[in-house]
């Protein structure tokens, strides 16, 4: 399952960043890493972005970006 599958209030750990490069370090910059919990808060009104909590912060992040990231 992807970050982008979980639904709204449910919360997930990180297993694996499905990326490589730039992606992968831009979403790890953002405290998205292996054995993170993730909490989904929001949809925007047309679905994307997505507002995550994560560490303690809020954070938006595309849908397509959220696809790449594994959770359980």
């Amino acid at each position: 399952m992807t970050l982008r599958d979980v639904e709204l209030g449910k919360s997930a750990d990180v297993v694996k960043l499905n990326s490589e490069g730039v992606i992968k370090r831009r979403i790890m910059d953002m405290g998205i890493t292996k054995g993170a919990r993730v909490t989904v808060n929001k949809f925007a009104p047309l679905g994307d972005p997505i507002e995550l909590t994560v560490r303690g912060y809020n954070l938006s992040i595309r849908k397509a970006d959220a696809a790449l990231i594994e959770v359980e």
